[in-house]
């Protein structure tokens, strides 16, 4: 039996055997920004509705048709994509590289935590918004589903290390575990990351759990 015929043969029992993968997709994330409705209704006009361009693999996450501009001290992002639904709080998520770009100093968090950040500008046309607050650099982290995180033996908010499998594969630390029942079990690094990894569509990634 050569190792095609070994590699078919082990799917096919773990496929009888309803088990499940302890890896996962990874997604390279570029740079993109969350809006609130004060924010849409400043850059697109009052009460409009963003047009949803294609599904994201979160559920209930989409890529939107509208297009934006971010303006920095020294540089400008231009054709930046919205994601949706709205939020209660506007947040724009770029990478270490676009924040010197803008030339602003951006720290690594989480989404949703944006308390102390700097703002920028957002400008569609002539339309314009000053954010006093939620330019951030995401932290990388792994959306998982409570059985897929059951799987991996980790929980909510746990940091661990993971082993991405890419065209130059390396161990990213400092990964955050995100558990939802609402999730889709992936992995979010932005382009910086990817690079650094050689990301390419269908790279996969492995858990290490660190140790004290």
């Amino acid at each position: 039996m050569n190792d095609l015929d070994v590699t078919a043969l082990v799917k096919e029992v773990v496929s009888r055997l309803g088990a499940k993968s302890s890896d996962f997709e990874v997604e390279a994330s570029g740079r993109h920004v969350h809006l609130d409705r004060p924010t849409i209704d400043a850059l697109f006009g009052e009460g409009y509705q963003l047009t949803k361009a294609k599904d994201l693999s979160q559920p209930g996450q989409y890529a939107c048709k509208e297009r934006i501009s971010l303006v920095g001290p020294k540089g400008v992002l231009r054709n930046v994509i919205i994601l949706g639904p709205e939020r209660n709080a506007a947040q724009v998520e770029v990478s270490a590289t676009d924040a010197m770009v803008l030339g602003t100093k951006a720290p690594v968090r989480e989404s949703g935590d944006i308390t102390g950040t700097p703002g920028v500008l957002l400008m569609n046309g002539a339309k314009a918004v000053q954010l006093d607050k939620g330019l951030i650099v995401a932290k990388r982290h792994v959306h998982m589903t409570e059985e897929d995180a059951a799987a991996n033996n980790v929980v909510q908010g746990e940091i661990v290390q993971v082993r991405v499998e890419g065209q130059r594969p390396l161990i990213f630390d400092d990964v955050v575990i995100r558990v939802n029942p609402k999730f889709a079990t992936f992995m979010h690094i932005d382009y910086d990351e990817a690079n650094a990894c050689g990301f390419v569509k269908g790279t996969r990634g492995t858990i290490i759990k660190k140790t004290v």
